[in-house]
Formats: structure tokens, sequence, C-alpha cells
């Protein structure tokens, strides 16, 4: 299990303006990844920057994400994703979700959890 001091910090929580998201890079599962990190608050959720539809990246240009009133909406094919769940509620892949990945908050620092 990994210790809070050997988590990974992605990013400072602060560095997210609420409600909205921005791109880190990450080493995940052995590989480097480009991840989504939403903030709500005082929590943080983390998804591959990858739309489950056509495996496209979500941003628009590198680090910009759509985000509205709680929903990521995906650039390439409009694919709307509620941010809290990463649940497709719209679009070409409706029903799919985006792939998690466990963050926690400790001290406002967004850190990889579990890895």
């Amino acid at each position: 299990m990994t210790t809070t001091s050997q988590a990974t910090p992605l990013c400072q929580l602060a560095d997210i303006p609420d409600g909205n998201a921005i791109e880190v890079e990450a080493f995940v599962n052995g590989e480097t990844e480009s991840l989504m990190v939403y903030r709500h608050g005082a929590e943080a959720r983390a998804y591959f920057n990858v739309c489950p539809h056509a495996g496209r990246r979500l941003d628009y240009v590198p680090g910009k994400f759509l985000v509205r009133s709680g929903q990521i909406i995906c650039a390439a094919h409009g694919a709307t994703f509620t941010a809290d769940t990463g649940d497709c509620t719209a679009g070409p892949c409706r029903g799919d979700r985006l792939r998690a990945v466990s963050v926690a908050v400790i001290d406002g620092v967004v850190r990889l959890a579990g890895a």
C-alpha cells in the first residue's frame, strides 16, 4: 500500500480553477500518460485524457478542456461526461465512462493514490 509520503504529486489543488480541469502527465501502470484532473471544491477527480468513443484526447488544444456546469465535453465528437463520476450522459458513447485514476488531495496537493 502506498503511504502518503510516497504518493506521486500531480499538481496543487489551487492550480485548478474550481469547476474546471487541467492536464498533467503522470507515470501510471508503467507508462507516461496524459491525465485530466478536475476540481470540485476541495476535491479532485482524475481521468485518462481519452474519450472512450474513438480513443481521441478530450482536450480541444493541449491542456484545455470544455467543462460546463459539472459536465466534461469531448472536443472531437461532443460526448458529454459527468465530471464527478466520468459517466457518459450524451453523445456517441452514452452509457460508457471515462477511465478514472485514483487520486487524493493531501495538504492541498493532488496526488496519485493507491499506485
